[in-house]
């Protein structure tokens, strides 16, 4: 039987795509739609795949795993989506506020980006770490399903849903880009230091607030939410929830704090975006394993009451087989 976790969150994205649909055709925004639906079809997939390991072959993680999959690739998509619908009806950015903030708490952005350009080898680490964040989500699935109870695979997955309703609801009131949007650089020092997201990038996104979304694709969508740093808040999720994980705990743990160090730098984020990270993340940690605990009760009662209804119904055709063998009924 697939459970209340795994139903919730095939009801979020059956929500999210139809919110998607709406606004896109009310509103006439170009769209992917042979794109998106590809992905669909990626995402129907591993849904049957899931409904064929829990009622048919009925091995629990192989469905936690296909269901986990099929949220993620319909749920990341759906979700861009939204967000890039979003910036019709963003308010006023924040980033010259973010950075104050920064600059209060000791914070020189500059001065770190020409750091980073003074240490060529350390950049390169932190270049290379900060791509890692989105294939250690993908990859931690199977890890839980291997190690772990299914509980966690949903929980997980639930958490993702709770840090993004919560980022891309602070950022339509306030939307934020960035450090990287707030000072312009040397020419020089960009030229020779490497950085995942750079000017060009920074001045996509400032268009795409003043222009709106234009061509929405999945083959070209940018992360547009600075503060807080959903990048922060996946690192850390993944780190949680990977914690239980023996052989690959450590690891996880010393490649994301790199991630957290890196996001800064390579995503041209202000520190306070990775601090209020921390708080999102706690809060969708906690929030996700409450409704986890939550869906597990009911699951066990709702058992409770098959098995008990199954024993009334075992009893009583007990009771009417010695009265049809004596022909009283």
């Amino acid at each position: 039987m697939i459970g209340l976790l795994p139903r919730v969150l095939l009801a979020v994205v059956a929500a999210l795509i139809a919110v998607d649909t709406v606004w896109l055709l009310a509103v006439h925004i170009p769209v992917d739609w042979p794109a998106y639906i590809k992905l669909g079809g990626v995402s129907a997939a591993f849904v049957l795949g899931g409904m064929f390991y829990a009622y048919i072959r009925k091995d629990e993680r192989l469905t936690a795993m296909l269901f986990g999959a099929a949220f993620l690739t319909a749920f990341s998509n759906a979700a861009s989506v939204l967000n890039y619908l979003l910036l019709t009806v963003a308010g006023k950015r924040i980033d010259g506020t973010l950075a104050q903030i920064d600059r209060m708490i000791g914070v020189d952005w500059p001065a770190m980006i020409a750091w980073a350009g003074d240490h060529r080898a350390i950049n390169m680490v932190l270049f290379t770490v900060y791509a890692c964040v989105l294939p250690e989500v993908a990859l931690l699935l199977p890890l839980l399903g291997w190690r772990s109870s299914t509980e966690k695979i949903y929980s997980f997955c639930f958490a993702i849903v709770l840090a993004t309703v919560v980022t891309m609801g602070f950022w339509t009131f306030f939307p934020s880009f960035g450090a990287m949007v707030v000072y312009d650089l040397p020419h020089a020092l960009l030229a020779h230091t490497p950085l995942q997201l750079d000017k060009n990038y920074a001045n996509d996104l400032l268009r795409l607030l003043a222009n709106g979304p234009g061509f929405i694709t999945p083959k070209d969508l940018k992360g547009l939410i600075g503060f807080p740093s959903f990048h922060a808040v996946l690192a850390l999720l993944v780190t949680w929830y990977a914690r239980d994980l023996k052989y690959v705990r450590w690891p996880i743990i010393a490649l994301n704090s790199l991630v957290l160090i890196a996001t800064p730098f390579q995503g041209g984020h202000h520190v306070i975006d990775v601090v209020a990270g921390f708080a999102v993340a706690a809060l969708a940690i906690i929030a996700a394993d409450k409704f986890a605990a939550f869906a597990a009760l009911a699951g066990t009662r709702n058992r409770s009451r098959r098995i008990a209804a199954a024993a009334t119904l075992h009893a009583s055709l007990r009771l009417l087989e010695p009265q049809s063998r004596h022909g009283r009924i």
